[in-house]
């Protein structure tokens, strides 16, 4: 295949690109099936063993953004498969939508993440005009929190004690970032 300039290419920044995710990201899901206190925070509960079979199917069926949940490869910018992020519970009437997201272990704290959320926070206000992102974090899960702050995020509200994994009860903290606050924040005199 001829190289491709990626020189104005949406989907990427100075650091990562966000790509489809192919069948053979399947290896990727599989070993961070293996990473429970990641896993825990991001589906708040302890998943069953993981299979290569799951994970095939997986990386097979969200291919094609066929689903109303667009998922999304993070590679940085040598092509490294980082983690993975997707757009979901969109619903067109609300213009609300939430964001789930993975790195991958060695790659935490680099950046990648914040930068993934950045990506579509603009593609979901830019161009689907949604106009409210909504997402919440398992209490105790502070790198979470935090880059939810730094991509403008607005702690809304604690469900108490809604979620019971590893022996207790945890909270639940509901984040929100309206599209006009993310153009104050970040994008004033540029929209």
């Amino acid at each position: 295949m001829r190289n491709i300039d990626y020189t104005n290419y949406f989907w990427q920044d100075e650091a990562i690109r966000l790509r489809a995710i192919q069948p053979e990201d399947w290896e990727s899901h599989y070993i961070n099936r293996f990473d429970t206190p990641a896993r825990r925070l991001l589906e708040y509960s302890v998943e069953l063993p993981p299979t290569v079979l799951e994970a095939k199917a997986f990386a097979e069926n969200f291919s094609d953004f066929s689903s109303n949940r667009l998922m999304f490869t993070i590679e940085n910018l040598n092509g490294e498969n980082v983690g993975g992020i997707n757009l979901n519970s969109i619903n067109e009437r609300n213009g609300t939508f939430s964001i789930g997201i993975q790195i991958d272990r060695d790659h935490r704290g680099k950046g990648y993440g914040t930068r993934a959320v950045h990506l579509l926070l603009k593609y979901a206000f830019f161009e689907r005009r949604l106009n409210k992102f909504n997402d919440s974090v398992l209490e105790g899960n502070e790198a979470s929190a935090a880059m939810l702050r730094n991509v403008g995020c607005i702690q809304e509200g604690i469900r108490r004690q809604v979620v019971y994994t590893n022996g207790r009860y945890y909270d639940s903290i509901l984040f929100g970032l309206t599209k006009d606050e993310y153009i104050e924040r970040f994008l004033k005199g540029s929209v």
